[in-house]
């Protein structure tokens, strides 16, 4: 399920998965089908790890990057969760044929 809203979404970023939703800063968003690909991508990722456990993961690795890289923006387009995102958002057919816990492989 697509919301949209400006206020969910933090300055700077357009759009959020959280699970079973896709949370889009704007309304034209909808029509970006790589970006709802990105997103769909984490939607799975939560799934996977039962949810919960995703966002746990996703906060301690996000502050392991921030210790190593010293640097809020690529801290975060390293974790690996973000790197299997980006990837593969291109890839419309990835979630297809994607294996379970890929993200692994992105560590």
């Amino acid at each position: 399920m697509v919301i949209v809203s400006k206020y969910l979404i933090r300055k700077g970023y357009t759009a959020m998965a959280l699970f079973p939703f896709i949370i889009l800063r704007k309304k034209e968003y909808k029509e970006n089908a790589v970006l709802l690909n990105h997103e769909k991508i984490h939607l799975r990722q939560q799934a996977e790890l039962l949810i919960l456990p995703f966002y746990l993961w996703y906060l301690i690795e996000f502050f392991i990057r921030l210790a190593y890289y010293r640097n809020h923006k690529t801290a975060y387009r390293n974790i690996s969760f973000e790197r299997e995102a980006y990837s593969n958002e291109s890839n419309l057919n990835y979630l297809r044929n994607r294996t379970l816990f890929k993200f692994i492989s992105y560590y």
